[in-house]
């Protein structure tokens, strides 16, 4: 038997390189592992579309099934279906094997227990790394039982049922799929919803012929730009390959960031649940800030990352969360991420409000000035925080995520990677002049410890 590789257990969820890091037999092991650690009786089981998806779905179905776990197949789903499912069947838990934006050769799996309450690295995900890595195995007397289920109408339904369709007008949308699995997801809400689709990437390609399928690399953005100015759109969005994550773009083809996305449905949900908690990103969150404070809200910083922010909108009962990477969290999705939602909530504000993309947008990029994250490798990822945080203090301080600190017209964030010798560098700012101006200062600085 094969030693399993303690790198590929991260701080969110399970992720490497197939076959070398991650292959069938690894699958099988952490799939035994998850099921010793969670002692479920039934389990929910989806994948997304790579092409090792397959084989590493058949060896963690085996994994469970051998384990005395009950096994519901769920086949081929974006991420948020899985969550879906685990509440809407009432399952124990639930894996799905994907490595979302990840390169082709990725793969791994994201977990969850009952009611898809989140595994993160604080939370089982080292614990179920340490049982595979001694080589837990177990052959129960009973095997599991495997069952499949179509959850696309079920989860459509529970989409559809947070907005009022009757007041849903029709546009016109650019849609790119980056060859991932939100394709049904988005046909059978047209069945739903008045919409006029054009579609980019549109047949599921685990293969990702165009590069790696994630909308927040600058470059992966031009494709959906030009097609929206030549199709006359009113707007466009595009998913990242397992669609947890949702990316906008106006009628002018112009890419929307995912901060100032979460400031226009933090106040959406303000308006619909009055005063309530809502979760914000260390990185950028003046925007947020703001509108949180307009409508007598509470807003709460918390750690970057998918499986934290879960953890604390459940902890919280918060509304509605939002990261910059566009992932959002919802109340009506179980304080989850979704990646169809936000989708249906601008169809919603577009309807109400009469306004164009462009016109919801604008006031945001008008007072706040953002960079785009910038990254550095560099030679030690502790080390270079600690100094920017010296070079660059005298704010008001934030460490429950890296460094970040505050000025009276401008803002930064420093963080490592989870995964990787890399910093993340975030500003943003009162004035496009002093965001340059720092702007220059910390990347200087920064590069020393290149």
């Amino acid at each position: 038997m094969e030693k399993v590789d303690p790198t590929i257990f991260k701080a969110y969820d399970i992720r490497g390189v197939y076959p070398s890091q991650i292959n069938e037999d690894t699958a099988y092991k952490i799939a035994q592992a998850y099921a010793k650690f969670i002692g479920p009786k039934t389990v929910v089981l989806g994948r997304d579309v790579r092409l090792s998806g397959p084989k590493l779905f058949e060896a963690a179905k085996q994994g469970l099934v051998d384990h005395g776990v009950n096994v519901i197949d769920i086949g081929v789903i974006t991420t948020d279906m899985m969550y879906f499912a685990v509440v809407h069947l009432n399952a124990d838990g639930g894996l799905a094997v994907t490595a979302s934006h990840n390169p082709k050769e990725f793969n791994g799996f994201k977990m969850v227990r009952a009611k898809a309450a989140p595994i993160s690295g604080d939370t089982g995900i080292m614990d179920i790394r340490d049982l595979a890595a001694q080589g837990y195995n177990f052959k129960s007397e009973i095997l599991g039982q495997v069952s499949t289920v179509d959850i696309l109408q079920d989860y459509i339904k529970k989409i559809v049922s947070v907005v009022d369709v009757a007041k849903i007008k029709k546009f016109k949308i650019v849609a790119n799929a980056n060859f991932g699995a939100i394709g049904k997801n988005l046909k059978a809400l047209a069945e739903k919803l008045p919409m006029e689709i054009v579609w980019i990437n549109e047949q599921p390609d685990g293969s990702f012929p165009k590069g790696r399928p994630d909308p927040l690399i600058p470059e992966n953005r031009t494709e959906t730009s030009e097609i929206i100015k030549s199709s006359g759109a009113d707007f466009g969005v595009a998913w990242d390959a397992d669609a947890d994550r949702c990316f906008f773009f106006d009628e002018t083809g112009r890419f929307l960031s995912g901060y100032f996305t979460t400031a226009i449905l933090a106040e959406l949900f303000l308006k619909r649940y009055g005063p309530s908690k809502v979760l914000v990103d260390s990185k950028l969150n003046w925007a947020t800030m703001d509108v949180v404070k307009k409508y007598g809200g509470e807003a709460l910083m918390t750690r970057t990352g998918h499986s934290f922010y879960k953890a604390k909108m459940i902890e919280l009962g918060a509304v509605f969360g939002g990261e910059v990477s566009a992932h959002y969290y919802f109340k009506d999705f179980y304080f989850l991420d979704n990646g169809l939602m936000p989708f249906v909530f601008m169809l919603q504000l577009l309807s109400e409000t009469g306004k164009k993309m462009s016109g919801i947008y604008q006031p945001l990029f008008e007072k706040y000035f953002i960079i785009d994250e910038t990254n550095f490798t560099v030679r030690n990822v502790d080390e270079a925080v600690k100094a920017a945080k010296e070079k660059f203090s005298g704010g008001k301080l934030s460490e429950i995520d890296g460094v970040a600190m505050e000025f009276v017209d401008w803002r930064y964030s420093v963080r490592g990677s989870n995964t990787e010798p890399i910093i993340r560098l975030n500003m943003e700012a009162k004035s496009a002049e002093v965001l340059a101006e720092k702007q220059k200062e910390m990347v200087e600085f920064i590069k020393r410890f290149v």
